[in-house]
């Protein structure tokens, strides 16, 4: 099989934190993406615009090499990459000299991503096709945005239903009484029975 085909690009990760009101309700943050972009000077080849790029004499163009060896048991042959051209199967003969040969520059680059309402930490974000660059026309592989949700001064949340701990008086708690309840936008009134006992829970 020839190894000098189309490798597609690497998955890129990037973490990103945010409050539990952006995961409640969803927003839009802007991220710093550093990575890989084809040269826009030899369009990805590493060589010098207008130079000429041979194939590799070692491997004939094939990226591979056959090695013999002399064992015990008889002569043995393996393939391997090969070392002139480093599997590319071509030979640069002047790189380019915005990229040094490398065909890709390194880039930092702003961009906004959605995050979706009632995204829960540790949750995954996948954008295809913004990932690490392919080499020698391989698919770019994509950016696994990894959130993490701070805690909340307030509240606890538990899948999609939050807690907070009310403090009552004893008065409050036996006769019953109408307070006001934080949310994560406005308080709301709510009634509390009487009786109402110390970790009873309310929905």
């Amino acid at each position: 099989a020839r190894r000098n085909g189309p490798v597609p690009g690497d998955d890129l990760r990037y973490d990103l934190t945010i409050t539990l009101d952006e995961a409640a309700f969803g927003c839009e943050k802007e991220i710093n993406l550093v990575r890989d972009e084809e040269c826009p000077e030899c369009h990805g080849t590493g060589a010098k615009p207008g130079s000429k790029v041979d194939n590799c004499p070692n491997c004939g163009g094939t990226g591979q090499e056959r090695v013999t060896q002399n064992t015990p048991f008889g002569r043995i042959q393996n393939v391997r990459t090969c070392t002139k051209c480093r599997g590319t199967g071509k030979i640069i003969n002047e790189p380019c000299t915005k990229c040094r040969g490398r065909g890709k520059l390194r880039v930092s680059k702003r961009k906004t991503v959605k995050i979706p309402a009632g995204i829960a930490d540790g949750q995954v974000l996948t954008i295809r096709g913004q990932g690490g660059l392919g080499e020698r026309g391989g698919e770019p592989g994509d950016l696994l945005i990894v959130i993490s949700v701070k805690k909340h001064r307030l509240f606890r949340r538990d899948g999609d239903n939050l807690y907070i701990e009310m403090p009552i008086t004893f008065t409050q708690a036996a006769l019953g009484a109408e307070l006001d309840v934080p949310t994560l936008r406005k308080p709301v009134k709510y009634r509390f029975p009487e009786g109402t006992q110390p970790g009873q829970v309310f929905c």
